[in-house]
Order: C-alpha cells, then structure tokens, then sequence
C-alpha cells in the first residue's frame, strides 16, 4: 500500500528538479570501466529528453510529501520480454531527495511501479542496479526483487 501522505503523480515539464537529483543515482562505487561524469551525463540527457518529449512507453513519476515538497521519482518504461514477448515494466531510474530518506518514499515509488505495472498487464517489474548501489539493493531485496539475469561486461578499449 501506497504512503497516504505521498502524491506520486506524472511529472510535468517544469519538473527539472529531478535533474539536481541524478548525481545520488552514481553515489557509490561504479565498475571501473564506467565514469561518473559519463553516467550522470548520459542519465541526465535521458530525463531531460523524457520532460521535453514525453517518449511513447516512458513514464516519469514525482512524489510530493503533504506539504507538496517534491520528495523523489521514478521512471517506469514499458518493455517486451525477450523469452516470452509479453509486456514488462522496467524501472530506469529510481530516487529520493536526501533528507526524505528512510522515511518510506523509495518504498512508495517501488509500489506505485508495481500497481502501475497490474494496471498496464504487464508480466514482470524489472530493474537493474550497479554492484556497488548497496544502499538500493538492499530496498529492492525488502521489497521482494530477486535476481533474474546477470549482465557481465568486459571492456575491449
């Protein structure tokens, strides 16, 4: 169930705040082949695309607290299984203001992903998290997200 003190709603373009907030979305130790200025670049170039485009399957969520203080979001794409073609719901970026931290947002965002996914048929609520994310990894776990196929990298340059 949903925090009722929180309003997750589609974001609007003036939303850029989340872009203040890219940079807690690589606050931990990355692969070694993988830049930080890259990412948070590459992440940012993503959500700005979203909040001018509003691309076809791309879903953009902001939470606000009950004073209206936009306190996180999240990004929700729909995708095709390759195994199974059915429709999933993958979860690109997820995050919450700092000082609303451990307060249950994270939480409330990964449950709004998975009432969104019933509602739009989908199979299965995907995501994916880099090794180092710890802090992440750990809430998906309580959330009850398993392992389902391992992305190994191995760089050619």
């Amino acid at each position: 169930m949903t925090d009722p003190t929180l309003l997750i709603r589609l974001a609007e373009d003036d939303d850029d705040f989340l872009l203040s907030l890219v940079p807690r979305l690589v606050d931990f130790t990355l692969p070694a082949w993988r830049r930080r200025h890259e990412c948070i670049e590459g992440i940012r170039d993503d959500l700005h695309r979203h909040l001018e485009d509003q691309p076809a399957n791309n879903f953009l969520f902001v939470a606000e607290d009950a004073d209206g203080e936009r306190v996180g979001f999240i990004e929700l794409q729909k995708t095709q299984d390759f195994f199974t073609g059915r429709t999933n719901c993958h979860i690109n970026n997820v995050v919450v203001v700092p000082r609303h931290e451990g307060r249950g947002v994270g939480k409330a965002l990964m449950t709004h992903a998975e009432q969104w996914a019933r509602e739009h048929h989908c199979a299965l609520v995907t995501l994916a998290a880099f090794p180092g994310n710890e802090r992440a990894l750990a809430m998906y776990a309580s959330c009850g997200y398993g392992t389902d196929l391992l992305r190994l990298v191995k760089p050619v340059r």
